[in-house]
């Protein structure tokens, strides 16, 4: 089942996601993929779940290319 997200997984993106008025990118690495959610590994362990239907774009995280 490729539903756009799967090519993602395991990579460091921008989730530019949307709730009511507020739109915020989250950055980190996607990790898995179900039929309503994408889970992100938020900074050091912390793992959420993100409805899909709140994401409206996503994309490289160009900044993970850089050390902090």
């Amino acid at each position: 089942m490729n539903t756009g997200y799967t090519n993602w997984l395991g990579h460091a993106v921008v989730l530019h996601v949307e709730l009511g008025d507020i739109k915020v990118p989250l950055r980190g690495k996607l990790l898995k993929e179900n039929r309503e959610t994408v889970r992100m590994r938020i900074g050091e362990g912390w793992d959420v779940d993100i409805y899909k239907t709140m994401i409206l774009n996503v994309e490289e995280d160009l900044m993970a290319m850089f050390p902090a």
